[in-house]
């Protein structure tokens, strides 16, 4: 090996590039590139059977979940058909939300409780805890759309509007972001609004427990007093344990609070159980101030947290509750 290191110094013709390959080759004991790709290619011959014997059975459940989702849609073809027949942006947005019920059944055996508590018609002031990533909430607006025929209009942070490409999803799927009045606007129009308190900051900042991060917001409850609508409080269990995020991280919570840029670094994508459950309404009272309903819808999402959600969360017990048919109650 010394040999050849004082090879690579004394040519000044062998390019570095080659050196470094002559050294990689050196450390790995093997005395030529030729007998290093046969090592590898020796490798490759004893494990193709271990690697085709574990991979085509993923494939295999890939294929049988494509089917289902397959039949998923089909099962509503005639549904899609006639919202087509309406409009095309009606139908796009029913073939995605059935795209997207089906990918909650499928892979979050997904459920909603409470549907009774949403309006069949007329308006009212969604406010629901947000996730690391909010998929519970995509599932539940597809869950509406299929099961009550309405487009629930959601309030999204500015940074969603700055993604390129994005602004067609949120058009269709009626996204605003603010301010006060076009929320005000939406309600009075007779639509479903859905906002989350806590927003990006709940979603990066909160963990396993839970936690509610509002600070002293109270706008959403000028909304709802403004437009003389109820208010439905709204919680996902175990929808910390699907995605989570590292924002508690000093350096990410830094850069939040000094930018207002969302770079905390997000995983998971676990198939746990997702149960979606719908409050009771706060119904309107004008003797309450914006400040005094904001903490009584707290205090309401809070419950169903409680009531629902087992302190602190953990993926492993949310994963085995996909087996499980018995909702928390206690």
């Amino acid at each position: 090996m010394l040999e050849r290191n004082e090879t690579c110094t004394a040519d000044p013709s062998l390019i570095y590039l080659t050196c470094l390959v002559h050294l990689f080759v050196d450390w790995l004991e093997l005395d030529s590139l030729e007998d290093y790709l046969n090592y590898l290619d020796y490798l490759l011959w004893v494990f193709t059977p271990l690697i085709i014997v574990f991979i085509l059975p993923v494939f295999i459940v890939i294929f049988l979940y494509l089917s289902i989702l397959f039949l998923h849609v089909y099962k509503r073809k005639n549904e899609l058909k006639e919202a087509y027949s309406n409009s095309i942006w009606d139908g796009a947005r029913k073939t995605l939300a059935t795209l997207w019920d089906g990918h909650a059944t499928i892979w979050h055996g997904y459920e909603l409780y409470g549907m009774e508590n949403l309006p069949d018609e007329g308006p009212a002031l969604i406010v629901y805890y947000h996730g690391a990533l909010p998929v519970d909430y995509y599932y539940f607006v597809a869950k509406v759309i299929l099961l009550k025929g309405r487009t629930c209009h959601s309030v999204g942070d500015h940074f969603l509007f700055k993604i390129p490409g994005f602004k067609p999803l949120l058009d269709v799927f009626s996204v605003i972001h603010g301010p006060k009045e076009e929320c005000v606007k939406a309600l009075a129009s007779g639509h479903l609004l859905a906002i989350s308190p806590g927003g990006v900051r709940e979603a990066l900042f909160s963990d396993e427990n839970y936690i509610l991060v509002w600070g002293k917001r109270s706008g959403f409850a000028q909304v709802a007093i403004d437009a003389q609508v109820p208010i439905i409080p709204m919680f996902t269990q175990n929808v910390r344990e699907g995605f989570r995020s590292l924002g508690g991280i000093r350096l990410f919570r830094w850069i939040y609070e000094r930018f207002k840029i969302p770079l905390v670094p997000i995983y998971g994508g676990f198939p746990v159980k997702f149960r979606t459950y719908l409050g009771e309404p706060i119904p309107y009272d004008p003797s309450l101030s914006a400040a005094q309903l904001a903490e009584k819808t707290k205090c309401a999402v809070q419950a169903l947290i409680d009531k629902h959600q087992k302190i602190p969360g953990n993926i492993f017990r949310a994963l085995l509750e996909r087996f499980d048919r018995l909702q928390k109650e206690e």
